[in-house]
């Protein structure tokens, strides 16, 4: 191990792979190895792979060659969902050094004395995702402001258009008392706030002694942490204790939920293998608003599934633009290997599919937009970060409302309370100048 200085990391796929990611970052500093842009001619490369997003094969080999461009003799070790999902496959991506799967990516120290020079043979090492059974503890560290807690990992609902559970197996978690530790580690740096992430944290704790909302209850009274966000929960496991603590009892949670529809059709639901109906989704839209109405809801949606006739699809629509929603995350359906809806047939030309995409991301830009003018006029505690590439601030107020404000150093992971006054051009609220803005 002592033959390598210098480790760079790409991170593909979701928050859970960020926390997952900067984990194995510290690993590799606390073994002396310094982390480094890819850019920096490291000697090894760990590309963390998602199994979710279009073209992961594409992707991966694209960053395989980027590497091997900018560092001829560095070492390239491929980890994550895809890793665990086509390992041979991956092994095959000229450039590739190492494969580790889900039970493996963490152990991946003690597989450093087998990269070596002379050693031409591509390293594979992966077992079936059923003997993954041990939940490991991640968050992200890096980004003063924010720390993407894993709370949860695994899923066992098997959704037809689904590879998660293939790729990181059954859902399991630690304890509360092990998750609050974790929490309480993130305490103890600048970080202003924690967003929970998981594959599906809602099924923290499978129906044992303990679940997701001792867990929260148990986080809000954690010291050092300031804001606490639920990344995304199943509308089923969302139930109305949570969404009560949340809005009307915490002090940290703040009153933003993301709950995955991905049809507003009933039968596509069921063909889907969701565990709610379009009922029970629009009852907790309708109770979330009704103790909050300015909660911000964001709502995942899949298009082009096989079966999703025209009708279905303006059914879909109609029903998203009778909810009271703040945005879409519109994923276009892609064929997946090993899933059930694989190998169904009524399939969605590729063409409709696209344009069914941009109808809905129109609509979620008017959700968006009338959701911030609904605000309007309103106070809100603003967490500033990092300088973007134009000379501004960005930050978000607690129901994720982006401000954007000239930079100046001193905002930077500060809370501001902010009046919500005037949107620009690209939609975002400008914030008053400093000597209207309060300090928190």
């Amino acid at each position: 191990m002592n033959q390598f200085k210098k480790v760079a990391f790409y991170t593909l796929g979701c928050k859970l792979n960020f926390s997952e990611t900067s984990t194995l970052s510290r690993l590799f500093e606390d073994a002396g190895i310094a982390k480094v842009t890819f850019e920096e001619q490291p000697d090894i490369y760990v590309i963390n792979t998602c199994s979710v997003t279009e073209n992961a094969d594409k992707k991966c080999r694209q960053l395989v060659r980027k590497a091997k461009r900018i560092n001829p003799d560095s070492f390239v070790i491929i980890v994550g969902c895809f890793a665990q999902l086509k390992p041979i496959e991956i092994s095959e991506i000229p450039g590739v050094d190492m494969v580790l799967g889900a039970n493996e990516k963490f152990n991946v120290l003690n597989h450093l004395d087998q990269l070596s020079v002379e050693n031409t043979n591509v390293i594979v090492d992966y077992d079936n995702i059923k003997n993954t059974k041990e939940f490991v503890p991640a968050y992200s560290m890096g980004d003063r402001t924010r720390s993407f807690l894993k709370i949860q990992d695994g899923c066992d609902y098997f959704c037809t258009f689904c590879t998660i559970p293939l790729a990181r197996g059954k859902s399991r978690n630690a304890s509360i008392e092990k998750t609050i530790q974790e929490a309480k580690k993130i305490a103890l740096t600048d970080v202003k706030e924690v967003v929970l992430t998981g594959v599906n944290i809602g099924d923290f704790g499978q129906g044992g002694k303990e679940n997701f909302f001792q867990l929260i209850k148990g986080l809000e009274k954690v010291e050092g942490i300031d804001r606490f966000r639920i990344s995304s929960i199943e509308p089923n496991l969302l139930s109305n204790e949570i969404i009560r603590f949340c809005l009307l009892e915490s002090k940290k949670f703040v009153p933003h939920f993301h709950i995955p529809l991905q049809s507003g059709n009933d039968t596509l639901l069921k063909t889907m293998r969701r565990k709610y109906d379009t009922a029970l989704y629009r009852d907790r839209i309708a109770y979330i608003k009704k103790l909050n109405p300015s909660t911000c809801i964001g709502v995942d949606v899949i298009v082009g599934f096989p079966g999703e006739t025209d009708a279905i699809f303006q059914e879909t629509v109609e029903f998203l633009k009778n909810l009271e929603v703040s945005y879409l995350h519109v994923f276009t359906y892609s064929e997946r290997a090993n899933t059930g809806a694989n190998k169904m047939n009524e399939v969605v030309p590729i063409p409709i599919r696209k344009e069914r995409s941009k109808i809905l991301h129109l609509l979620s830009d008017r959700k968006k937009r009338f959701f911030y003018e609904k605000n309007k006029g309103s106070m809100r505690k603003v967490l500033f970060e990092e300088e973007d590439h134009q000379g501004y601030l960005h930050g978000f107020t607690e129901n994720y409302i982006k401000i954007k404000t000239p930079y100046i150093a001193d905002w930077t992971n500060t809370f501001r309370q902010v009046e919500l006054k005037e949107l620009d051009r690209d939609g975002l609220y400008k914030s008053p100048t400093e000597s209207t803005l309060e300090i928190l």
